[in-house]
């Protein structure tokens, strides 16, 4: 069973930062994308971030800059670095494979999440 275990949210202020992770387990780690998204109370899933099996990364423009994604292939773990925090970046943040023709596109499997709180 393919299982996403994230951790790391909290509450910050704005300008804060943060680092969520994410630990996958019941398939081959090393074979797939793996993405962040995000969803706030009443809207709709967004795409975050995604890296590559070959650790090529991508950004939603309303992240780039602030946030970095990074995965250690020897422990089946994927960190996001949240830098900058504003208000709006406060979601459930849920780790997924990222699984369609193009980044950020389609996900499977997403985790439970980690709730992001941005609030002064």
């Amino acid at each position: 069973e393919v299982k996403f275990m994230e951790s790391g949210g909290g509450s910050v202020q704005p300008g804060g930062s943060l680092r969520l992770s994410c630990v996958a387990s019941g398939f081959t780690f090393r074979d797939y994308s793996i993405a962040w998204v995000r969803q706030a109370p009443g809207k709709e899933l967004e795409w975050v971030s995604s890296i590559s099996t070959q650790q090529s990364t991508f950004y939603s423009d309303s992240m780039k800059g602030r946030f970095t994604i990074s995965r250690d292939s020897g422990t089946n773990t994927v960190t996001l670095d949240l830098n900058n925090l504003k208000s709006e970046d406060t979601a459930m943040y849920y780790c997924a494979q990222d699984v369609g023709s193009r980044f950020g596109k389609a996900f499977n499997n997403r985790g439970q999440g980690t709730q992001v709180t941005v609030s002064s």
